[in-house]
């Protein structure tokens, strides 16, 4: 399953307010900034983040935007979920397309399809923000360390 460019910026503009959570806003251009996002589409996805709950906006010169939850109980696959739909490595997997499947009930490859699906399923539903946040720091800890040597 390829997650289109859409979904990336939002999880690496969400990844990013994480690293600031409890520290106020983040200005949209620090955030475009830091991950690579053009500013017009960042202003684009961080409005649907804020429409789906994700985070909060605040207006004026101390203005930005922040995460609305935690992000250690905030995780990878909802925003994929928000973002993109249902996760699958098939379109027949989900809602219409899969009552309309021609070989529904006797397609050998389901089962393996399914299982596709379980198992990235529980990669991004056990990844929360705060495990990448966390995951930054222990890989910019390895750099420091690899310097002093």
């Amino acid at each position: 399953m390829l997650l289109s460019q859409k979904c990336q910026y939002a999880l690496r503009a969400s990844f990013h307010l994480a690293k600031h959570y409890g520290q106020g806003p983040v200005r949209i251009a620090d955030v475009a900034e830091a991950q690579a996002i053009p500013k017009r589409f960042l202003e684009v996805i961080l409005g649907e983040l804020k429409q789906g709950g994700f985070v909060v906006s605040q207006r004026g010169n101390e203005g930005g935007y922040a995460l609305d939850r935690d992000p250690s109980g905030l995780t990878v696959g909802e925003i994929i979920r928000f973002v993109e739909g249902p996760i699958g490595p098939v379109g027949c997997m989900a809602g219409d397309s899969r009552e309309n499947c021609p070989l529904r009930g006797k397609c050998v490859f389901m089962p393996m399809w399914e299982k596709v699906r379980d198992q990235v399923e529980n990669v991004y539903d056990s990844t929360t923000l705060q495990d990448l946040v966390e995951q930054e720091r222990a890989q910019q800890g390895e750099l420091v360390l690899d310097y002093a040597i």
